[in-house]
């Protein structure tokens, strides 16, 4: 048996498999949803005659998308380097939190202001 690896990872080695490229695609997705949110927020706000309150829930959707942007960006980034990716920190995790509640709640306030 001269030379036959037993294909067993070794130890310290990681093989990240497909899950970077997953969550890359994941990133990307909730980008895409947001945007939506913000485009159709705004064109809500911009339609006929919108009042003050959907203008400025607009602009809330809007300033939640940029930060969705912002951190998604910097996760997708971070992804496409070679090695082992670095671990999404907790002030970029609740940051887009907050920033996806911001959009939807911005959105919300459109589409019912």
């Amino acid at each position: 048996m001269g030379g036959v690896t037993s294909g067993a990872p070794v130890p310290g080695e990681r093989d990240p498999g497909l899950q970077p490229e997953r969550t890359r695609l994941a990133w990307r997705r909730t980008t895409l949803a947001s945007t939506v949110v913000a485009v159709l927020a705004g064109k809500a706000g911009l339609a006929g005659e919108a009042s003050g309150g959907v203008l400025a829930a607009g602009v809330v959707c809007c300033v939640g998308w940029a930060g969705v942007l912002v951190v998604a960006q910097r996760r997708i980034r971070g992804l496409a380097g070679g090695g082992e990716p670095e671990r999404l920190s907790l002030r970029y995790a609740v940051g887009v939190v907050v920033c996806v509640l911001v959009t939807v709640g911005g959105g919300a306030g459109v589409v019912l202001g």
